[in-house]
């Protein structure tokens, strides 16, 4: 009896593409987010991966969104710029093989970290949130943005994402580089431990950690991030 297995059909059935019929955003795999387009969608720049049908992309202009967004990206150092998706067809897009998960809004705010940012729909307010207080205290820097509205975002995390449940009289520390996103109603300030910093094996500086106050929740990843500024990508 010949054996089948490793063949090219095996691997064909079981890698093919498959039509769940969940709308706009689904999930073909855990690290792969297939887009059913239909008009437009802000994703990524240089998330695209594959696409059928009649679908243009155009990169986020420099002022498509008005001064007072440039002049925050220039502050952040934010090294993650938008495209556009626009037209009809079935539109594949990852980063950097990272896990996706898929929110619905319904008239909520979400603050994510820009590199945790994958898509989102055109419905979607966003603006870039500044983090005065903790400009020029990490490399690269940390900008988050600030979705609401009614419609999906995708976002990204490195590793199975950890939600953790903010109470006022239980708030939660995070590292910055490793918090992907947290509750509009939230407003994160930031500590300093000195000491702690031998722990994490940091050279130089003080530790810093954001503390959420409040109800709401905040989502972490098993994994540090490292920020480049545009700068710094050569």
């Amino acid at each position: 009896m010949e054996d089948s297995r490793y063949s090219i059909q095996e691997f064909i059935q079981k890698t093919k593409q498959e039509d769940k019929h969940q709308g706009l955003f689904e999930l073909e795999t855990s690290r792969l987010l297939e887009i059913n387009l239909n008009g437009q969608v802000w994703a990524k720049a240089g998330s695209m991966v594959s696409y059928r049908g009649n679908i243009k992309f155009v990169r986020e202009r420099m002022l498509e969104h008005g001064l007072r967004r440039l002049f925050k990206k220039a502050l952040t150092g934010e090294g993650t710029s938008l495209m556009k998706a626009t037209g009809n067809g079935k539109l594949y897009i990852a980063d950097q093989g990272k896990k996706i998960s898929i929110l619905h809004l319904k008239d909520e705010s979400l603050i994510v970290n820009g590199n945790n940012l994958l898509a989102f729909e055109q419905t979607i307010e966003w603006d870039i949130k500044l983090m005065r207080r903790i400009a020029g205290m990490l490399a690269g820097g940390i900008f988050n943005v600030k979705l609401e509205g009614n419609g999906r975002v995708a976002i990204t995390s490195h590793y199975e994402p950890l939600t953790l449940i903010v109470t006022p009289d239980n708030p939660v520390f995070t590292d910055p580089h490793a918090t992907v996103a947290w509750s509009g109603q939230l407003k994160p300030d930031f500590v300093t431990d000195v000491s702690f910093k031998t722990f994490l094996g940091r050279g130089s500086g003080e530790s810093i950690q954001m503390k959420f106050s409040g109800n709401g929740f905040v989502v972490v990843q098993p994994f540090e991030e490292v920020y480049f500024s545009n700068d710094s990508k050569g």
